[in-house]
């Protein structure tokens, strides 16, 4: 039988779950956050160092003063701390890591990098998926929290991690002359193949085909499906198209800058350059029976996915919370 646990390093493994199965962080979450290497004492660390790493080690939430971290040597592990403490100390001020993020989307400054949020967003999606684990949805998830590289062929639209494309790149050709020339061979997950993610999925050394019809992008359609519900318990139906056709096209959002900025430019009617217009990757139209605004009562939202100009795919799960056409429900 196969194991169908994925992303073992998230530290979801690590938290706990409230009544509603919103994910509530605990000490051995926290703890795993000091043992990093980029905290963790080694043989040169001063003494203070050390004092202050085995205080957190014993209570990952215990109050730490500006005067304490004053006292190490070193400069660079001075920031470390503050980082990973800042974080902390934000989601101590919320009772789930996903009303955190939550308020995060909608705007709450942080104090700390990007990378964290990152990792909120895996964490949510490695619970949002638990029950039913599906090896294309969990693959075709990861664009959610980790930048994509786009290969386009005749019928294919191929979205790899870039980070692992970068690696690859670096190990077969470390003096690259030309850094657009990525001589990579990752491997595409297909529903014939797709068991293979399970043993690799901290990897992210697969690659998904986004084409229309394609599994893989109605893959997506039902992640996003699910994370709309989890977070804004709205039920959604989103499935994929070729183009909007719609003379009554009321709202659209973009998954990211890049097809946000052509959707709008379209919407209003602006020309659009051939080459802005084949950035627009794939279309999606979202339906909702309750939840919206009564203007958008049995009218469909449309959704845009676009790569840069760099051929990547920077998405932003939080657009499809914070931008659809909510009704007030409070």
């Amino acid at each position: 039988m196969i194991n169908k646990d994925f992303w073992l390093t998230s530290g979801w493994h690590l938290l706990d779950k409230n009544n509603e199965g919103h994910l509530v962080p605990t000490e051995d979450f926290m703890r795993a956050y000091f043992y990093r290497p980029e905290v963790a004492p080694i043989e040169e660390s001063c003494p203070a160092e050390i004092e202050l790493h085995k205080r957190l080690i014993d209570n990952p939430f215990v109050n730490i003063e500006k005067n304490d971290l004053q006292k190490i040597k070193d400069k660079d592990v001075i920031f470390n701390y503050e980082v990973i403490l800042r974080f902390r100390d934000f989601l101590s001020h919320y009772p789930t890591l996903d009303s955190a993020y939550l308020a995060i989307a909608r705007g709450k400054e942080i104090d700390f990098p990007p990378l964290f949020v990152d990792q909120l967003v895996q964490i949510i999606l490695r619970n949002i998926l638990n029950d039913c684990p599906y090896a294309l949805q969990v693959r075709a998830s990861e664009l959610f929290f980790r930048t994509q590289v786009v290969t386009i062929a005749e019928d294919e639209i191929m979205v790899a991690d870039e980070l692992t494309v970068e690696v690859q790149a670096e190990q077969r050709n470390p003096a690259r002359n030309d850094p657009k020339q990525l001589e990579v061979d990752i491997d595409i997950l297909r529903e014939s193949t797709a068991d293979n993610y399970w043993e690799r999925s901290d990897k992210f050394d697969t690659s998904i085909d986004l084409a229309y019809t394609k599994p893989g992008l109605e893959a997506l359609a039902r992640v996003m499906e699910k994370w709309i519900s989890h977070f804004l318990s709205i039920e959604t139906s989103i499935k994929s198209m070729q183009k909007i056709e719609d003379e009554k096209w009321s709202w659209h959002l973009g998954l990211e800058s890049d097809s946000n900025s052509i959707l709008n430019d379209l919407y209003k009617g602006l020309e659009v350059s051939e080459p802005r217009l084949k950035q627009i990757l794939c279309l999606f139209q979202l339906e909702a029976q309750d939840g919206f605004v009564k203007t958008m009562v049995n009218k469909p939202v449309y959704l845009g996915l676009a790569m840069n100009d760099k051929s990547k795919i920077k998405f932003k799960p939080q657009n499809l919370l914070t931008n659809l056409p909510l009704a007030d429900l409070s």
